[in-house]
């Protein structure tokens, strides 16, 4: 008889694995939206937090806890402004111009830029194997722009590393702000707070600057992708990775997520068709390789 605890739900390297699968699959789902129709980054934005809403509330309705102060309030607040919905808007509006293997490995940097934010509030310049790794991390990521550059040959392969770019330094933000407020709100209550007021900021954008009728006019393959996004891409993954870290602890948990990127760029080319070559590879090996030592020199 099979105990409990070797169900794959409690096996932290299954659960990992899974979150890293999950999360690679967003830049899939998001361009295969926007092959199927004509759809603009902020409705399919919205479609994707709309239907992740739900999710968020319940999360942070069953994480429980005592009130929150008012500046706990707007630091989630801003949490939700950094991390799910600017981030997530520059992302979606760079994945109109670049490949889901490019799109992972800049946003897969953003450890880069928390340990240059930490430096610039410390004054105190990072030591050489830091750089050293930093510099490796950069290097793979002029490899896999090279590889776009030369499929695309044109200048939004500039623009949409820019705003991925942009993406990647806002979840950096994030990830800085929530060390503040985590221990006395939680991470689970944390999330859902600040995921359900970027719903709210996201929501609030597209009825401002979009008519609700343009989402009825969206083919169901839309709404299915969009959907997929918002529950296996979003939702799903952040559950899951909860889970692996309560069972591996966040530093064995990030290890194991570190092939996101490499599935991302396998998914991209057995589902988009995208090109692969051995530039791309090299960009995948020296990023991957610079992210997992800055986590060991931390």
């Amino acid at each position: 008889m099979v105990s409990r605890s070797a169900h794959w739900w409690n096996n932290g390297r299954i659960l990992a694995l899974l979150a890293a699968a999950c999360f690679s699959m967003k830049a899939i789902f998001v361009k295969l939206a926007y092959a199927a129709a004509p759809v603009d980054p902020i409705s399919l934005l919205a479609l994707r937090m709309g239907i992740s809403l739900p999710a968020f509330i319940w999360l942070a309705w069953w994480a429980g806890g005592p009130p929150l102060p008012r500046g706990d309030w707007l630091g989630m607040a801003g949490l939700g402004l950094m991390g799910y919905y600017l981030s997530s808007l520059f992302d979606f509006l760079g994945l109109q111009y670049i490949s889901a293997g490019l799109e992972r490995l800049i946003l897969f940097t953003y450890p880069t830029l928390v340990l240059l934010m930490e430096a610039l509030v410390r004054r105190k310049l990072p030591n050489p194997r830091v750089w050293a790794a930093m510099a490796l991390c950069y290097l793979g990521l002029l490899a896999a722009f090279w590889h776009d550059l030369r499929q695309v040959g044109d200048s939004t392969v500039w623009l949409g590393s820019g705003l991925v770019m942009l993406s990647s330094l806002c979840f950096a933000c994030y990830y800085m702000g929530t060390g503040r407020y985590v221990g006395r709100v939680g991470s689970s209550r944390l999330t859902g707070l600040s995921g359900a007021m970027a719903c709210g900021f996201v929501l609030g954008q597209f009825m401002l600057t979009r008519s609700p009728a343009i989402l009825l006019d969206l083919p169901s393959s839309v709404w299915v992708l969009a959907g997929a996004t918002a529950l296996f891409s979003t939702v799903l993954p952040i559950w899951l990775a909860a889970r692996a870290v309560e069972r591996l602890g966040p530093s064995q948990a990030a290890a194991i997520g570190t092939i996101a990127p490499a599935l991302t760029i396998v998914f991209g080319w057995i589902i988009l068709h995208e090109a692969f070559s051995l530039l791309q590879l090299a960009g995948l090996v020296l990023v991957v390789a610079g992210v997992v030592a800055l986590g060991k020199l931390k």
